[in-house]
């Protein structure tokens, strides 16, 4: 009868794993394409100003989102660079880092509505620049309106799936499959066993809760070192005595 249970586990565990393997993709795609967003939002022209006739002879002036928005290139880098480490990370690390997550995209939220709730002032450096009109009351008395593109609110979009996707991961990273042996380093003890089957650690990818609930239960895969492993260690002893072990 236990025998039985422990099967029907082992197969809800084996149908889980795709899932869970689903929800790690799909959060880090969610991450991927916010900054992608957001990174390309920062390059475009975010808002089209145009002077009174005291101004007329510049033209209209276009504001790219780097400058209404110096922050977003930066944040949105960062968010790139947060996606690899979530996608090789542990479980606690992966909570500090979607943490982490969450301030960069409320503050991708904060830097692109602070240039949606006041574009005159977003736009003032490009303006200076172009008439030499310092002061915020005598740019406000230069300008005769200002277009905002769609840009911005693309970058808010991206800000609010940054947001999405490091919730997702505080809350269902500790489901996400764990990494494979096979990219694990193997370190072997003084009677040849490897210090990873000591510690009864399986070959294949397991979530969180399974390797927790394996140490909590007991289990251990160890099994004892082969008589092959143990002569090729005292070959390489004679080696290093001088002694050939070919005779």
């Amino acid at each position: 009868m236990a025998t039985q249970e422990q099967d029907g586990t082992t197969a809800e565990h084996e149908a889980a794993r795709p899932v869970n393997r689903r929800a790690k993709y799909i959060a880090l795609l969610a991450l991927v394409v916010g900054s992608g967003l957001t990174l390309l939002s920062a390059t475009q022209t975010w808002f089209t100003v145009h002077l009174t006739d005291v101004g007329s002879h510049v033209g209209a002036l276009g504001v790219p989102g780097s400058t209404a928005a110096p922050a977003l290139t930066a944040l949105a880098l960062a968010g790139l660079a947060l996606t690899a480490a979530l996608a090789i990370a542990g479980p606690i690390f992966r909570i500090v880092l979607a943490l982490l997550g969450l301030l960069l995209g409320v503050s991708v939220l904060i830097s692109a509505g602070s240039a949606l709730g006041d574009a005159l002032r977003a736009s003032s450096s490009v303006i200076t620049t172009a008439t030499g009109v310092a002061g915020e009351s005598s740019i406000r008395r230069l300008v005769d309106a200002v277009d905002v593109q769609f840009w911005p609110w693309l970058a808010v979009v991206g800000g609010a799936l940054i947001v999405l996707a490091n919730v997702a991961v505080v809350l269902f990273s500790r489901l996400w499959p764990g990494s494979s042996r096979k990219y694990q380093t193997r370190f072997a003890g003084e009677d040849g066993r490897d210090a990873a089957a000591v510690l009864g650690v399986a070959d294949t990818p397991e979530s969180d809760d399974d390797e927790a609930r394996a140490v909590a239960e007991g289990e251990t895969g160890s099994e004892p070192a082969s008589l092959d492993r143990d002569t090729a260690i005292d070959s390489w002893d004679e080696l290093s005595r001088g002694d050939d072990p070919t005779r």
